[in-house]
């Protein structure tokens, strides 16, 4: 970030405009009866540039159907709980290339399971006003609950529900799920599982992750 931007930088700031975009988070489903395409979205970094990347699937096939980039110098510093506002800015514009409209968006991180309630997945729900859901690798905040079921747990702050952890697949580790926007927590779970045939991680996620990648292969070449 350069000094201009440095100085007028407050964390106390970003995390009430988290605080106030978490209240505009809707957690009933917005989907269309029948889900036709998800998207996953992906940023990867270099010393200077942020990479994003969206890909668009098939839902029952889960085949790739479009896939978008973008490249855009960082401006935000790594800040832990905000880093959406680091990554929003080159994942939005993937988005307004595609062709494809993606139904929902999978997002590798969290949503409303963060300590300001608005992590990038609801970032980025709100800023389109789609469906998102966060799916994170590790848990960020909250608690698990205690649970009979090896599948799905739910995780807790002070009683609130705000995510779930979620095996989809035995003998791994879980995703940590959450509401981005503009859906329910059930169906949320429900999709992750849907598009985790192979692999732990979504593959809406995988393919994201995959593009971003291999673009900045490119960059560090070029």
């Amino acid at each position: 970030m350069d000094a201009k931007r440095l100085a007028n930088f407050s964390i106390k700031k970003a995390h009430n405009a988290q605080l106030r975009m978490s209240e505009q988070i809707i957690f009933e489903d917005k989907l269309p009866v029948k889900i036709r395409y998800v998207a996953g979205v992906d940023v990867a970094y270099t010393k200077e540039f942020s990479i994003g990347a969206v890909a668009v699937l098939e839902y029952e096939t889960l085949s790739l159907v479009e896939k978008q980039t973008s490249v855009c110098r960082t401006h935000f510093p790594y800040v832990p709980t905000l880093l959406s506002f680091r990554e929003i800015p080159p994942t939005i514009q993937c988005i307004r290339k595609l062709h494809a409209k993606s139904d929902v968006f999978l997002v590798d991180g969290q949503g409303f399971a963060h300590p300001y309630r608005c992590g990038f997945a609801s970032h980025l729900g709100v800023a389109i006003g789609k469906p998102t859901i966060g799916v994170a690798k590790s848990r960020l905040f909250g608690e698990m609950e205690n649970s009979n079921s090896n599948e799905v747990t739910y995780l807790k702050h002070k009683g609130e529900v705000i995510g779930a952890v979620v095996k989809t697949k035995q003998d791994c580790k879980p995703v940590y799920v959450s509401v981005g926007h503009m859906i329910s927590l059930k169906t949320a779970i429900k999709i992750v599982r849907q598009c985790s045939p192979n692999n732990r991680i979504p593959e809406p996620i995988v393919k994201a992750h995959e593009i971003a990648t291999a673009e900045k292969q490119k960059l560090n070449i070029s």
